[in-house]
């Protein structure tokens, strides 16, 4: 088992290339590959292992097959953390035995496992040397497949190998400066679920007097994934206002805010920098 530590931005995909071209043109990095990749996820029908925020699949990578469980995890100063588990495969065919050794094993019928949607998709990968961290940046580019129906996905991840996890953060806010993104706390597996019918976003919000940052930056999360707008209700959002103004980031957050009083849903935020900018400036509350 290891821990993976990543900040995932989404990003249109006109702005992908852009995005590669900046990240090469910096000092100590260097584009190491090109990988196609096809990923099948499995579940119960009922979707036993979604309710539990735990994501299977199976990766053909090249003549290679690599079978991971992933825990959701939690969301620190704009990275994810979560757990994973990584096995080498002979073929396609999911091996039951491996996941009975972990937690996941003992409370799902595993032989009631069936393939739910795929991704596909295209992956570029840079890698950044500074100092003593070394930083993998997947660019991936393709589509979320599942029951007859498709939708884009285009990410940039910035996932750290070694060193310090503050550099995840200060290079995600460079490219923020250079190309619209957004901090997107919505996993890959989540977007496949909520295409295949398994998922909602729902956060924990309810009676809150007060939004976390956490909160905040979940329900913009969710609004780009649902296409609906967010509710903002200004009162909730005296700990963000309050962030914001420690930060010097008040202009961003009034252009942000007014799009979404306005009904705006968060992917045509995306058409400028002011969106992702917000988000990275007060992701580390």
């Amino acid at each position: 088992m290891a821990q993976e530590l990543e900040i995932k931005l989404s990003v249109a995909k006109p702005d992908l290339d852009g995005a590669v071209a900046w990240l090469l043109s910096q000092p100590n990095t260097y584009e190491s590959d090109t990988l196609q990749l096809g990923n099948t996820y499995y579940d119960t029908p009922a979707g036993d292992l979604n309710r539990q925020k735990i994501a299977l699949r199976i990766r053909k990578m090249g003549d290679k097959y690599i079978q991971t469980l992933k825990t959701r995890g939690e969301f620190v100063d704009g990275a994810h953390r979560r757990q994973e588990w990584e096995w080498p495969l002979i073929g396609t065919k999911l091996k039951m035995g491996l996941i009975a050794d972990t937690p996941v094993g003992q409370s799902v019928n595993l032989a009631n496992l069936q393939p739910v949607f795929e991704t596909n998709f295209e992956r570029r990968v840079v890698v950044i040397e500074q100092g003593e961290s070394l930083i993998e940046v997947a660019i991936d580019s393709g589509e979320i497949v599942a029951g007859g129906q498709s939708r884009p996905l285009n990410e940039v991840e910035f996932e750290l190998k070694a060193g310090d996890a503050s550099a995840l953060l200060t290079w995600a806010r460079r490219m923020a400066d250079e190309v619209p993104v957004c901090l997107n706390l919505i996993s890959k597996a989540e977007q496949g679920y909520y295409l295949a019918g398994l998922y909602r976003p729902v956060s924990d919000v309810g009676g809150k007097s007060e939004l976390t940052v956490n909160d905040f930056l979940f329900l913009l999360s969710a609004s780009w994934l649902t296409g609906q707008p967010m509710s903002v209700d200004e009162d909730e959002l005296g700990v963000i206002g309050h962030l914001v103004s420690q930060r010097g980031v008040e202009t961003l957050y009034q252009q942000v805010l007014r799009s979404l009083t306005d009904g705006a849903p968060v992917s045509d935020l995306m058409s400028g920098k002011e969106l992702g900018q917000l988000q990275l400036a007060i992701a580390a509350g």
